[in-house]
């Protein structure tokens, strides 16, 4: 065996009168099989194959000798190592032992921390580390997923309750019952009265058939004055009294509002000209906007809800009508239309409203929070917690967002913990560790890829 003698610099040691500060005695050590090299005690990484002085303190380096790999108790001899590294270049990954091409030296071997193919990938923090970073996770669980969609809407009228009124002769307008825009109409109420000679005329020469008892002008009659306007009341009016009305009225022939006003009083009509536009709005459309990624499933007949923005906390029930056969090639939705009860007339064209179509239906899913996803533009991530303080980059396919959660469609199983908050720490840890590169190797081949070969 061979004791390396106390030097000035060590322990205990004393330089002697006249000698150096710095003085080094190399002296063999007891190594039978191992390598010999030499070093300086102050700077281990100084690693030389000959005697001579440390290029960083000049003090002389130390014989030393290396055990063989084959007698490295650190080395396990039931797996083979993922890569060989040079210590004093750690991110430099090797396929294969030898010399460091950088230090001269021999190449260390680096193992998965759990011996198995299936640890390749994992991040190991120390559990005290990941409490004080905070890193909290959460379990994928399975959840109900709603299949509503909430749309951007606005109310319209509907155009199957729009009802115009026109004349069919020419005339005058002498009495105008209703007379602005907007006003509120019932069934029945009157709306204009308007002087018209030639169904004045018509309305005495069916007088006079009628005097006369001769049934074919009488039936020509009563033709002609449906045909210009004239209602079934009217008529019947006329058959009863046989005295012609100068001025024939204008009823309204539903509820409604009217929209538009087309004459005003004292002005003269010809024929086919509209008097007025009523709406009724007992029933309103909704149109909604739906994003073209959610539009696919939308069909006539589902069920829809209305919220009004002016109407807080009331809503409204109603069915799909209809689904336009396009797509808005600007804002990349698709339009539909539903059709709403409006009885109180609490819905006003041109309102706002938040739509939720297929409101009520639901499927099991398993989901994360949309938080614990990482993702890289191309894929989707997430940490994965196998065990306190080891972590395993995961790939997922994410599916729809509900509420903070994101269903998992691949990639996970219940029950499995995931990283919610500081999986970007981790990501980082992974990313400097190569993780991600060796995940995608093993999953190929079972081994990880090294990033640089053996020259």
């Amino acid at each position: 065996a061979f004791l390396m003698s106390r030097s000035p610099d060590m322990p205990g040691g004393k330089p002697a009168e006249g000698e150096p500060g710095h003085r080094h005695v190399p002296v063999k050590m007891k190594d039978a099989q191992g390598k010999t090299y030499y070093t300086c005690a102050m700077h281990p990484q100084v690693r030389s194959d000959q005697a001579g002085n440390c290029p960083i303190c000049g003090m002389a380096l130390i014989k030393k000798a290396e055990a063989a790999p084959a007698a490295s108790s650190s080395m396990p001899a039931s797996r083979d190592p993922l890569y060989w590294y040079d210590p004093m270049k750690p991110d430099q990954h090797f396929d294969q032992p030898g010399k460091s091409p950088f230090m001269d030296m021999q190449l260390v071997p680096k193992y998965s921390e759990g011996g198995d193919a299936k640890d390749v990938g994992i991040v190991s923090i120390n559990p005290a580390v990941v409490q004080n970073l905070g890193i909290r996770t959460s379990a994928a669980e399975m959840r109900d997923v709603a299949q509503e969609v909430r749309a951007v809407a606005s109310v319209a009228i509907d155009d199957n309750r729009i009802e115009v009124v026109q004349t069919r002769v020419a005339g005058w307008v002498e009495r105008l019952a209703v007379r602005a825009q907007g006003d509120i109409v019932r069934k029945g109420q009157l709306l204009a009265e308007v002087y018209a000679p030639e169904l004045l005329a018509a309305q005495q020469e069916f007088a006079l058939a009628l005097r006369a008892g001769d049934a074919a002008l009488i039936g020509a009659g009563r033709q002609r004055l449906l045909l210009m306007g004239l209602d079934q009341g009217q008529l019947s009016r006329l058959e009863k009294t046989g005295q012609a009305q100068r001025r024939v009225a204008y009823y309204a022939p539903v509820d409604g509002i009217v929209t538009e006003l087309g004459v005003r009083a004292g002005a003269q009509v010809s024929a086919g000209m509209t008097l007025y536009t009523l709406a009724d709005l007992s029933q309103v459309w909704v149109n909604a906007e739906v994003p073209e990624a959610q539009a696919a499933g939308q069909q006539a007949g589902a069920p829809v809800t209305a919220y009004p923005g002016g109407l807080s906390g009331r809503r409204f029930d109603g069915r799909v009508e209809y689904v336009y056969p396009e797509v808005d090639p600007q804002t990349r939705t698709m339009k539909l239309r539903a059709l709403i009860d409006n009885k109180e007339r609490l819905l006003k064209p041109g309102m706002f409203a938040e739509v939720v179509l297929g409101a009520g239906s639901a499927r099991q899913a398993l989901m994360v929070p949309s938080e614990s996803l990482i993702r890289t533009g191309t894929r989707s991530m997430v940490i994965v917690s196998e065990s306190p303080g080891r972590f395993r980059p995961t790939e997922v396919k994410p599916g729809q967002q509900r509420d903070g959660f994101t269903e998992v469609l691949e990639g996970l199983t219940a029950g499995q913990n995931v990283v919610s908050s500081g999986q970007f720490l981790i990501d980082s840890e992974a990313n400097l560790r190569g993780a991600f590169s060796k995940l995608e190797a093993a999953s190929r081949d079972g081994m990880a890829t090294p990033t640089e070969k053996m020259p």
